[in-house]
């Protein structure tokens, strides 16, 4: 293996909320973010600017962001959909974006009511205005490996996908595996597409734990030289397209195999476990992390 350094983003604070049926009130979210840069995160997804319609787990990230300690070196991401959300994280003075597409036509229409093509077009306006603004955008693929509707999906097509939204101007691309049906080969398949046409430094993988083969597929992804990884504290979230979801795979489980295999994250196991109590316990039950019950128990 290469690079002894492995970047870890929590995407708990987002993707995981966004997916519990329990909303968080702003000073709760605030709360968990710190635990997590406190723990030695420095990549955190701080939140999103969607319509409260649709996730009202969302509402007020404006205002969690005003609320947030500037800790050095822990940059604070959003995602935004549109145009009119980056004008609403731009005056919140955000230094970071994420947009989202999918490798499903099916999936794109049912999230978020276009076509694969539709969906690039809307935030081309928002690449464009936060290259301008010097804002870092972030690109995400959902449905990498598999789709609830389409099933399997090629690898040369998602591939395509991340590289249009590399030449956009996204300086880094998630692959996305949303219903967590992957597999070891099927993993190395797809980060091998992505590697003919991104640098390797740019490409994230992003497990849910669905079929309990998140780690196996990180391992496998890190002996391809992929040094970027999402996860989610305690493992919140899901997916409310896969039936019986487990969600995103737990950074502290991803910790800990990074630490038994020698590699750098620069997180504290011991203070990521305060985050993982704090969260579970609003949520009033156990972590679905296995090494947080294990600590904790």
């Amino acid at each position: 293996m290469k690079t002894q350094h492995v970047k870890l983003v929590e995407v708990g604070p987002r993707d995981g909320l966004q997916n519990e049926a329990q909303l968080f009130s702003v000073p709760e979210r605030v709360q968990l973010i710190h635990l997590l840069a406190q723990a030695g995160l420095r990549f955190i997804e701080a939140g999103s600017f969607v319509s409260p319609k649709y996730i009202p787990q969302m509402t007020n990230t404006d205002q969690v962001l005003a609320q947030l300690t500037a800790f050095p070196n822990v940059r604070y991401a959003v995602l935004v959909p549109n145009i009119q959300g980056f004008n609403t994280a731009h005056a919140a003075g955000v230094k970071e974006i994420s947009v989202f597409t999918a490798a499903s036509e099916t999936f794109t229409q049912r999230n978020i009511n276009c076509s694969i093509d539709e969906s690039f077009e809307r935030f081309t306006p928002v690449i464009e205005a936060a290259k301008q603004a010097g804002i870092l955008i972030r690109g995400y693929v959902s449905c990498a490996i598999a789709c609830p509707y389409e099933g399997l999906i090629s690898a040369k097509k998602v591939a395509q996908i991340s590289e249009r939204l590399y030449q956009l101007g996204c300086y880094e691309i998630s692959l996305g595996d949303t219903i967590g049906v992957g597999t070891i080969p099927q993993v190395k398949i797809l980060v091998k597409e992505a590697k003919s046409v991104l640098p390797t430094d740019v490409i994230a993988v992003h497990f849910h734990d669905t079929y309990g083969q998140a780690l196996a597929n990180i391992y496998a992804s890190l002996e391809m030289d992929i040094r970027i990884i999402d996860s989610s504290v305690a493992g919140l979230g899901g997916c409310p397209y896969a039936k019986g979801a487990s969600g995103n795979v737990a950074t502290e489980e991803v910790v800990y195999l990074l630490n038994g295999l020698g590699l750098e994250t620069g997180v504290d196991l011991t203070k990521l476990l305060e985050a993982s109590r704090f969260v579970s316990e609003k949520l009033n039950r156990p972590s679905r992390s296995k090494v947080a019950q294990a600590l904790l128990g």
